[in-house]
């Protein structure tokens, strides 16, 4: 790297050594993973009984009661690919018979949550929805929904727009999170604590909304809450770069740096200080009346966290104790048994140290539990075994870019695939000793992305660090549990807020 763009990259706070390493990524790619079959019920995939949902929802509330427990709710991203089709036609020429989705989404506006807000905006304007209804002027409508001078949605983050109407209020999924969190991230000091992560520019309007509504909530509740924030830091930003993978320049000669994607969030993950941490998309929220799976389902992932993680440490702890037949023993069945690893004959035949040895560096990590609901046709990664380099078997989470199509073998692994990453996670972070990991050194850096994009009318490479729920936990124990499609709710479009579950 020459001497003026380690100035360059200097001068806006970022560090040479690591965009060199990412440049050196851009022009060798990532390479792909190695399947040995896709994780299933029975193989890799657990199928709880309704004996041992009875039993989590029995154990885990007191268990969670006297925890640090936070709820990490992902919260920065736009709202604006929600109302890519409205953008479109109010792009056009207004009309109607020309856009489906409009048409549904006018047709059926009293059915949405924000109606009256809309209504209200449209009135502060001189008119009204019928009015407008009445006129044919659906652009009217759109526009009022999505432009500044209206409710302004198509630049709110989804946090912040009103996705369920009820009797006596219209909630946002930023509420709906809070309303949840009751349900089962109730931890010690009865207090609910949650995390979101914002963009600078919403999170003043995230303290506004959550300060309006806490209040009545806390009333209500009798429970202490404990809403906190952070931004995605600056320092995990990747550099751009041009096709032939030179840095990109801006027209006043700086460099183009760009957010890498959810996987820049290990960060702030990294710095939250709980015992147990769920994780969990800010628009797979749905309406009280069908929030009752979510919660057994939420108590059951983290109970069976719990009970493994027990095991784990009594294992840990026995080793310290001594290294002898029993204890390597039992820590092998906790591995080969509760966490479904294998060790490699190489280590199997090599001495009870050695063995010992191997086994404290697999059990010794972070550990999470992910929901992963029957494939239905969504996007999004699913769960895979892996294997890796020093001949072990891992549970992992992969998108597709992550796998070589051009091998027939892996192919066919991605066809056989049955479940898929809703994202919905419960995660251990704290080792036997009650240390916090270092969640930075259990991430594979060899599992980021490369998209193409532009930037004022120029093509450019983009690299987006390893998913938060793939690469980034690559070095976790990972344990996938089969969880109702009832659960995983997400808000695409706006018109999806029609569907039932979120009526």
């Amino acid at each position: 790297m020459d001497a003026a763009l380690k100035a360059n990259i200097l001068a806006q706070g970022m560090d040479p050594e690591t965009v060199a390493s990412q440049i050196e990524n851009f022009k060798n790619g990532f390479p792909f993973l190695k399947i040995t079959a896709p994780a299933t019920p029975g193989h890799g995939i657990r199928v709880l009984s309704e004996a041992e949902l009875a039993q989590f929802k029995q154990t885990y509330p007191s268990k969670a009661a006297q925890l640090d427990v936070v709820k990490f709710v992902p919260a920065s991203g736009a709202a604006s690919r929600m109302f890519k089709d409205l953008f479109s036609f109010l792009d056009g020429d207004g009309d109607l018979s020309k856009s489906a989705f409009t048409q549904k989404f006018i047709a059926n506006a009293k059915k949405f949550a924000f109606y009256s807000d809309l209504d209200a905006a449209l009135k502060a304007q001189g008119s009204s929805i019928e009015a407008c209804l009445e006129a044919g002027d659906a652009k009217k409508i759109v526009a009022a929904l999505l432009a500044e001078d209206g409710l302004g949605y198509g630049s709110l983050p989804k946090g912040l727009l009103r996705f369920h109407a009820y009797e006596t209020e219209n909630r946002t999924p930023a509420q709906e999170h809070l309303v949840e969190g009751l349900q089962y991230a109730l931890g010690k000091g009865n207090t609910v604590r949650i995390h979101f992560t914002v963009s600078p520019e919403h999170e003043e309007k995230f303290k506004a909304e959550i300060a309006a509504v806490l209040p009545a909530l806390k009333a209500a509740s009798g429970v202490d809450f404990e809403v906190t924030y952070s931004q995605q830091k600056k320092s995990t930003d990747t550099i751009a770069v041009t096709m032939d993978n030179s840095p990109f320049e801006e027209e006043d000669g700086s460099l183009l740096f760009r957010p890498a994607g959810h996987g820049a969030l290990l960060d702030n993950l990294n710095d939250i200080d709980a015992d147990l941490i769920f994780i969990k998309n800010i628009d797979n929220v749905v309406p009280d009346r069908i929030k009752g799976t979510t919660k057994d389902y939420k108590m059951a992932i983290a109970g069976l966290l719990l009970e493994v993680q027990e095991k784990v440490f009594a294992a840990l702890r026995k080793l310290d104790a001594g290294i002898d037949k029993d204890s390597v023993a039992f820590a092998t069945a906790v591995y080969n048994e509760d966490l479904g690893g294998t060790i490699p004959a190489t280590v199997s035949s090599s001495s009870l140290e050695e063995v010992a040895s191997f086994l404290r560096s697999k059990l010794n990590r972070p550990i999470r539990v992910c929901g992963m609901v029957k494939n239905t046709g969504e996007p999004g990664g699913g769960p895979f075994w892996i294997q890796e380099s020093d001949g072990s078997l891992s549970l992992q989470i992969l998108e597709t870019a992550q796998i070589d199509l051009s091998d027939p073998e892996s192919k066919k692994h991605l066809q056989a695939s049955t479940h898929f990453n809703p994202v919905d996670l419960v995660c251990g972070t704290r080792d036997y000793q009650g240390n916090s990991f270092d969640l930075m050194k259990y991430r594979d850096m060899q599992t980021g992305f490369i998209t193409e994009k532009s930037k004022s009318g120029r093509d450019l490479k983009a690299l987006e660090l390893p998913g938060l729920w793939n690469g980034a936990m690559s070095g976790w124990n990972t344990l996938f549990v089969e969880v109702p499609l009832i659960t995983f709710n997400p808000v695409k479009t706006v018109n999806d807020l029609l569907r039932d579950e979120h009526q």
